[in-house]
């Protein structure tokens, strides 16, 4: 088996990845990798491409864009709701969603990371594993108590799941992930590559690994395989979490973001090259003189002598189409109403136009949420289906993005109410959606018992 054989589409896109993630994060990164992106002109000299090369900036729309996204999508958490009375259910979900990976990390903030990941690189990955021991538990008490029961989620960019196959309906028949990192060579000294491949099927798992170059002829070995905690379900535990071709901000933002930054380095050489005047000699004598501050000129009855500087029609042209570009990558990522700045020709909008584009962001934040509240669906109740747990769960919230929101919320909900529909359930549903959305800072334990409280009240 070779078990570092990349998939067709892999290999087509892991090219392009280093790119958008340079685009993403900007700064040093980008700046140090600018000789990719810098595009010389035609014959210029080397030297004055280096210069070039070295005085280059970047102005990071994309990268702000994407984590206003993430930020405003996360405002509030979303709301998890439990049906039934399994109270180790109950109390191990609440701490799921407290530390979800074993590392501190919130549900929130776990997704919210995804969520990047997502509008950089295009997916995605989550996987579902379980704490191992040597022992096996006698029962599902013991289970419990040795914590083996205690599902948690792992995180995996893009570059990471290098082949896959899947089925009819689209889920993954088994999928390989590779990683590496740099260790210590205890033999020669130094840094050493290891590389680790793991290769999960609906039943098992198999692990393989590697050390020192790729290239040395070293095959990797393998050291390890076995059931996974989903081999009860018939269930590869790695999920793809993806918000559609449409939805990737990266991918519809990168040439317009690479365009820009062309155009204004460009544009910043020609206005610095343009402070350093140039001198004529208008004669018809030869001229070998030195010219400088500190040196004169001396010329003939009927000669001349001037200074040459651009005219600014094509610096203007220039700096209005630097502008149409930046206004054209917020509006292919829907948020025109982020744009603003002086230069832009959204500030010359009317009120109702800047309201319709803020509109149209908040909509395309609401599709973000169900996909997050989607993944969020299948992972949980898969967890719950592999532990047995007699436990429903659903996800709500996401879909709120202005503070002022929940105002009017309540004011539907006093209404609704006011309607006298007899219905205990509606009643139950009101209340646990407006006070659990007002509480979601609060921990998943005591939103729980809010919600059980309102169940039993009624």
């Amino acid at each position: 088996m070779d078990i570092n054989r990349e998939h067709p589409e892999y290999t087509a896109w892991k090219t392009v990845w280093p790119r958008y993630r340079d685009l993403y994060v900007g700064g040093e990164q980008f700046t140090a990798n600018a000789e990719r992106y810098l595009i010389p002109r035609q014959k210029e000299p080397a030297d004055v491409y280096r210069e070039r090369v070295s005085r280059a900036f970047y102005e990071n729309y994309i990268g702000s864009i994407i984590d206003w996204y993430a930020a405003t999508l996360f405002r509030r958490e979303p709301i998890l709701t439990f049906e039934g009375k399994d109270p180790l259910a109950r109390k191990y979900f609440n701490e799921l969603s407290e530390d979800c990976d074993r590392r501190g990390s919130t549900l929130s903030d776990f997704f919210r990371r995804m969520v990047v990941e997502t509008l950089v690189a295009g997916r995605s990955y989550v996987a579902i594993d379980f704490p191992r021991s040597n022992k096996q538990p006698g029962s599902r008490a013991e289970e419990e108590a040795m914590g083996l029961s205690r599902g948690y989620l792992c995180e995996y960019p893009a570059e990471s799941v290098i082949n896959w196959q899947r089925d009819e309906k689209g889920e993954f028949e088994w999928v390989v992930l590779r990683g590496e990192r740099l260790v210590e060579d205890e033999g020669r000294g130094g840094l050493k590559v290891a590389r680790q491949w793991i290769r999960y099927d609906r039943q098992g798992f198999q692990l393989w690994r590697q050390e020192g170059r790729q290239d040395s002829g070293v095959a990797p070995e393998l050291v390890g395989e076995g059931l996974h905690g989903l081999s009860k379900a018939g269930k590869v535990p790695v999920f793809e979490f993806s918000m559609g071709e449409g939805m990737w901000l990266m991918n519809k933002a990168s040439s317009l973001q690479l365009e820009h930054f062309n155009k204004s380095n460009a544009l910043a050489w020609a206005l610095t090259m343009g402070l350093f005047s140039m001198p004529v000699i208008y004669s018809d004598a030869e001229f070998k003189q030195l010219v400088g501050d500190s040196y004169y000129v001396k010329l003939g009855k009927d000669d001349h002598f001037g200074w040459t500087e651009p005219e600014g029609h094509v610096f203007e042209i220039a700096l209005k189409n630097i502008d149409r570009l930046k206004d054209e990558i917020y509006r292919v990522c829907y948020a025109m109403n982020q744009a603003g700045g002086t230069l832009s020709k959204n500030s010359a909008q009317t009120g109702w136009s800047k309201q319709r584009d803020y509109l149209i962001t908040q909509e395309v934040l609401r599709g973000f949420g169900d996909r997050v509240k989607d993944t969020l669906k299948v992972l949980l109740r898969t967890l719950a289906q592999v532990r047995e747990d007699e436990i429903g769960i659903d996800v709500a919230g996401l879909d709120e993005f202005d503070i002022g929101e929940f105002t009017s919320e309540l004011e539907d909900a006093e209404r609704l109410l006011k309607l006298g529909i007899d219905s205990k359930t509606l009643k139950t549903q009101v209340q646990k959606k407006v006070a659990l959305k007002y509480l979601c800072d609060a921990s998943q334990e005591v939103k729980d018992r809010i919600a059980q409280e309102i169940d039993a009240g009624l």
